[in-house]
């Protein structure tokens, strides 16, 4: 439980990733260095972490992001986060591998699905009362298809808050690999989240979840 108590924080889980083989600090070392993330770690409004790091190791195991769907083959390497303090704006950057797939060679549409849950709750995260939310409505609109071994980034914004409701919209885009090339959009998606009654008196999910 201590570690539920005293989680990282969101710089100490920046580093606290070790790759394990060359194919995971060749990603590592890909995204550490790719412009854009050079630009968002620039950016004083932003604040970077890496959201399943802050998970205890002995969850990670029954943790589908943090755990289940994490390693060689699948996320290679846990997603780089940028958020805003207002919570306003979150960008993700992360690795999908060879073996998330659904048809063959293409990701599987229901893990896209979930990156956009994730993902567009921690950018409202913030604004929410005990910084929680659960996910109430999610719709999702697939434009192209996503092609496995490739980086992906997340882009999402909070368009709308009352009292513990936010709405977020965001998408998945490829991340160029050339200067000058323009990203494509995946998939796009608009959600509703709200801060559970309850979370006044389990603080367990606050300490873990967001970014803050």
């Amino acid at each position: 439980m201590v570690a539920i108590a005293s989680p990282p924080s969101d710089a100490e889980t920046v580093s606290l990733f070790t790759p394990q083989d060359d194919d995971a600090q060749a990603k590592e070392d890909f995204i550490n260095s790719h412009p854009l993330t050079l630009s968002l770690r620039a950016n004083p409004d932003l604040i970077e972490s890496r959201p399943h790091m802050k998970i205890p190791e002995a969850w990670r195991k029954r943790n589908l992001t943090g755990g289940v769907l994490m390693g060689p083959g699948k996320v290679v390497v846990p997603p780089f986060s940028f958020s805003e303090k207002t919570g306003k704006n979150f960008v993700q950057i992360s690795h999908v591998g060879t073996d998330l797939c659904g048809h063959m060679g293409v990701i599987h549409g229901g893990f896209l699905a979930t990156m956009l849950d994730e993902g567009l709750a921690r950018c409202c995260f913030p604004v929410l009362p005990f910084n929680v939310g659960m996910t109430a409505k999610l719709d999702i609109n697939y434009k192209a298809p996503a092609m496995a071994d490739q980086y992906l980034v997340l882009r999402a914004t909070t368009v709308k808050v009352e009292g513990r409701k936010a709405w977020v919209e965001g998408h998945i885009e490829t991340l160029p690999s050339k200067e000058g090339e323009e990203p494509t959009v995946l998939v796009t998606a608009s959600a509703l989240y709200i801060s559970p009654k309850q979370a006044a008196n389990d603080q367990t999910m606050a300490k873990v979840y967001p970014v803050k």
